[in-house]
């Protein structure tokens, strides 16, 4: 009989209740999402084990793991007992996860053809972010890529952008195409007006250099709208 000893009497635990013992036996692929939280939690509190924790963390986002993404060690401190030790533990293995996804990303896109190509490569660094930022994608001619650079960090509204740097950069890397792409914290992917501005401010400058603008992506954790294949680049 699987059990502790307490106070002279077997206290039973389901198997389920164990992630870690039931990962043991059954293998990593088999545990539920709540259990993995739990395993990264390790201990619970009075009246409430870290597999109820996890519940409660899950429970709070409806089990979206994209909004689970977007954590920071706050937002796991808002759940009576996770304390900082414990929601670092949980934001170091959501970064591991993203990074991961960053590195397989580097490793895979080489080529942009089409803007889910772009949105592929761009989903791990701008995803789950709750603030703004733009970014670039330089191309040569054959539409190979040659650098994918973070431009400007902004706010929870916005992020500004110097085209005059941009095009320094463009010129540095001999880009013959460019993407351009940011994303919408909000989640709400319609192009704002100052979007649609900066996007044709920058168009006008690339013709001087004779550069193209390939495409404008605003991305956000589960999928981006495209200037290109909308029409209204």
């Amino acid at each position: 009989m699987n059990g502790v000893l307490r106070g002279g009497k077997i206290k039973e635990i389901r198997l389920e209740e164990r992630p870690r013992e039931l990962m043991e036996l059954k293998g990593k692929d088999t545990l539920r999402i709540e259990e993995i939280l739990s395993l990264l939690i390790g201990t619970g509190i009075p009246n409430k084990s870290a597999l109820d924790l996890s519940k409660d963390i899950l429970n709070s986002i409806q089990g979206d793991l994209n909004e689970l993404g977007r954590f920071n060690q706050f937002d796991f401190m808002k759940f009576k007992g996770i304390g900082k030790a414990k929601s670092a533990v949980l934001v170091a293995a959501l970064e591991l996860g993203r990074r991961r996804a960053v590195f397989e990303t580097s490793h895979q896109i080489d080529t942009i053809l089409a803007s889910k190509d772009a949105y592929h490569l761009l989903k791990p660094h701008l995803g789950d972010l709750r603030h703004e930022e733009f970014w670039v994608i330089h191309l040569n001619r054959a539409s190979r890529l040659i650098k994918l650079e973070k431009f400007s960090v902004g706010g929870v509204s916005g992020t500004s952008v110097d085209i005059k740097l941009l095009f320094k950069s463009a010129l540095e890397q001999t880009s013959s195409a460019i993407i351009l792409a940011h994303n919408h914290p909000s989640g709400q992917l319609k192009p704002s007006q100052a979007d649609k501005q900066l996007t044709h401010k920058i168009i006008e400058a690339a013709s001087l250099f004779e550069i193209q603008i390939s495409d404008h992506l605003i991305v956000s954790s589960k999928t981006y709208f495209s200037f290109a294949d909308e029409g209204i680049l």
